[in-house]
């Protein structure tokens, strides 16, 4: 079994608590959403991504006989419960975003149903998976656009956080717009172009460049790109990529260089004037060098003239932001009665007020197909709360107070969680059979790559972006200031 099926790969508070509910007889069905509460990075919109590598995680989650063993041997749990977890399988079901959506806080972008043990037991792998793939597609998308939508190559594998979190990053970098990894294992894996130039150990090994360069150009006459700055970017490095260029110019081959160190802005524009002054205005710029998406966009802005953007430790660490915030609340649970009913997180900070019942999150678009604001709805199965065209609405704000906004629906609007697994079984796409959540990598890119499209300007720009609205429908206000009126009340009684 793989270590990342396994499932003590969770809290020992989902154990604890979960053996609890089944001593108790507590059972009972229950509603947990995910979400976050703000924009990492300072930023206005965030990726999804995570979605088919969860998927697969919660359809092999399993206690295998060492898993028993070593919680026997914790001499916390009874035989019964721990009987009870060797047959288990997650036969719940799973709501979520399509992968690759953008995504904005308090919006439930998982939804998961099942027995209160089955959604406990999961929190901790659910989190740890989408978490960081959803901030490593994020910062890649902000570099991405950084680079005016440029050529951005992901090379973070000796920076990444172990052998999981380089894999986990480079699926989540290609998703948010790298045009390829250096991760071979990633390329075999995900299927993601793989792409590499040279070390400086490769000119090191040699006399001089000129035979590094010649060297390599013989043996790779396709994919050939010199890294220039070993010894003296313009005294050195250059001329000599020059000559040995100039006679691949004569066999109809292009290459390319690459600097990964010094004063990137004006080494590129020097470096491009001797190129285009010797005839090999083909020749491309890859520059490199712990870039983020600050100073991708100070050259970019500057019309440096790069061609190809590498990109490493910032993209796949996520930088200066160590965590995305995602959270899993408890949004509704089967009372006494077998009926379910609301539940609801109270706070005296109103931002960690959570919002109650089973929501589906509509996206509101006009008539261009931009997108306006997503909206929160009770989706009572007898009477949802669908949100409609050519019908006016006041929206609210999720913190439940008087801030609101009058809307008339002149666009569509698309409900935004969908099934994926029913039962503990995927949910199978009609035209081939495979799992729906089962998406090429490639396919969930350009799904980005569109949605990133109808998202207006204001919202991309990495200072001060405009804050995209979220909102709650009348009903769920409703609903959820009188769970707070109850709840204060019961507070004051006692």
């Amino acid at each position: 079994m793989n270590s990342n099926d396994s499932a003590l790969f969770t809290d020992l508070y989902s154990l604890t608590m979960a053996q609890g509910f089944w001593k108790t007889k507590m059972n009972r069905r229950a509603v947990f959403e995910m979400f976050f509460r703000k924009q990492p990075f300072g930023g206005g919109f965030s990726v999804f991504a995570g979605l088919a590598t969860l998927a697969d995680r919660l359809l092999n989650f399993k206690f295998s006989g060492d898993d028993i063993e070593y919680l026997r041997s914790l001499k916390i749990f009874e035989e019964g419960f721990l009987r009870y977890l060797s047959e288990f399988r997650f036969n719940g079901t799973l709501w979520s975003f399509d992968e690759g959506s953008v995504i904005f806080p308090n919006e439930p972008i998982i939804r998961v149903e099942g027995g209160l043990l089955e959604c406990q037991l999961i929190e901790g792998m659910l989190l740890n998976t989408v978490n960081f793939q959803s901030l490593i597609a994020t910062k890649t998308a902000r570099v991405w656009l950084a680079s005016g939508r440029g050529t951005v190559m992901e090379f973070g594998l000796r920076r990444a956080q172990g052998r999981d979190g380089a894999m986990s990053a480079s699926r989540a970098a290609y998703i948010g717009g790298a045009q390829g990894t250096s991760n071979v294992r990633a390329g075999k894996e995900f299927g993601i172009p793989v792409l590499g130039t040279m070390a400086h150990s490769w000119i090191m090994a040699f006399p001089g460049e000129e035979e590094a360069f010649e060297t390599y150009a013989d043996i790779y006459p396709e994919k050939t790109i010199f890294l220039i700055d070993t010894y003296d970017t313009l005294k050195s490095g250059i001329l000599n990529a020059v000559k040995v260029g100039k006679k691949m110019a004569l066999k109809g081959r292009n290459f390319g260089v690459r600097l990964d160190s010094g004063d990137i802005h004006y080494l590129s524009m020097e470096v491009r004037k001797i190129l285009d002054a010797n005839g090999l205005q083909n020749a491309t710029i890859s520059v490199s060098n712990d870039l983020d998406e600050y100073i991708i966009q100070t050259l970019t802005d500057a019309k440096a003239p790069i061609d190809v953007w590498g990109v490493g430790t910032q993209m796949v660490t996520g930088g200066n932001e160590a965590a995305f915030p995602g959270v899993y609340k408890m949004a509704a649970r089967e009372n006494r009665e077998g009926q379910m009913e609301a539940a609801i997180k109270f706070s005296d900070n109103p931002e960690k007020t959570t919002n109650p019942g089973i929501k589906q999150v509509y996206r509101i678009k006009d008539e261009q197909g931009m997108f306006v604001a997503d909206v929160l709805a009770l989706e009572d199965a007898e009477n949802p709360d669908i949100i409609e065209k050519n019908k006016n609405y006041t929206f609210w704000h999720p913190s439940g107070d008087y801030r609101n906004f009058m809307h008339t629906v002149n666009g569509s609007t698309i409900p935004l969680l969908h099934r994926i697994i029913i039962d503990g079984n995927p949910v199978l796409n009609p035209a081939d059979n495979t799992a729906l959540y089962n998406m090429p990598l490639s396919g969930i890119r350009s799904n980005l790559s569109r949605e990133i499209e109808f998202l207006d300007q204001s919202y991309k720009r990495l200072l001060n972006p405009h804050v995209y609205k979220v909102s709650v429908s009348e009903r769920l206000r409703v609903l959820k200031m009188e769970l707070i009126k109850n709840y204060l009340g019961n507070r004051m009684s006692h």
